[in-house]
């Protein structure tokens, strides 16, 4: 098991138990209890839980997002799908606003080769675009980042993409359902997300399956606004098929 594979695996652990032992993630993983708390050590130094004595406990209340450090560690290959099938939505030669989060993070890998323009909202994202320069135009924002997130958010940031129209904006969301909308955990980040879908013709949310049949407290807009839905095959069936009723095309791969 890799380095990688292994912390994946912790604070996935983590988070689902809440508090777990440096024996238990030993069992759990086949590693030594040394090298368990070093992993520990690791991952408490990224944010994405607390070291306790004996092992590790969560850093997340019910309700509260998780820190950016963990969720990119989550469902790593389906996001990469996602990634790639987003990326084949996109035509040489379009305009496009690319939210924050770690699957938009993913797409940037992807854009970065490709002739297009490209305004991501996510100092993530603007640093793989415009390192090492490449074919795409980046248009960078104005913008407070989040602390830990990187997400642009605030007047400024709002005012860019006021100024600006795009063909594509490529969406993440905290949760996603036909009933309730796209809806986030920041009420700074939603209002980035409502300007960002005022200023485009098209709307392609990128969102592991995780997040369907969820609501996250910060509204955005209704399901009948986005376009076209890219998700992977843990998305529930029956809010696919809403979504599609409601006029959403759905995408799994």
């Amino acid at each position: 098991m890799s380095n990688a594979d292994r912390h994946g695996l912790i604070a996935q652990a983590v988070r689902e138990s809440g508090t777990v032992t440096v024996q238990e993630l030993a069992e759990l993983t086949g590693a030594s209890e040394m090298t368990i708390r070093r992993d520990l050590d690791a991952l408490a130094a990224q944010g994405v839980l607390e070291r306790v004595r004996g092992g590790a406990r969560t850093l997340l209340l019910r309700g509260e997002e998780p820190p950016f450090a963990l969720r990119s560690r989550e469902a790593v290959d389906a996001k990469r799908r996602i990634a790639a099938e987003v990326s084949s939505l996109i035509t040489d030669g379009e305009t496009v606003l690319l939210d924050s989060g770690t699957t938009c993070v993913e797409v940037a890998r992807l854009l970065r080769r490709r002739p297009v323009t490209v305004m991501p909202l996510s100092l993530q994202a603007i640093h793989l675009l415009s390192d090492p320069p490449g074919p795409t135009t980046l248009m960078v924002p104005g913008g407070r980042p989040r602390a830990a997130e990187g997400a642009l958010t605030g007047p400024l940031t709002l005012a860019s993409l006021a100024a600006l129209r795009f063909d594509t904006a490529i969406v993440g969301c905290c949760g996603l359902s036909a009933a309730e909308g796209l809806t986030a955990y920041d009420l700074d980040d939603a209002a980035v997300k409502k300007a960002s879908i005022a200023s485009a013709r098209r709307i392609v949310v990128a969102t592991d399956g995780s997040k369907l049949g969820r609501t996250a407290y910060a509204y955005v807009g209704p399901s009948t606004l986005l376009h076209t839905l890219v998700t992977d095959p843990t998305a529930p069936a029956d809010e696919v098929t809403a979504l599609e009723d409601a006029g959403t095309v759905v995408r799994t791969v």
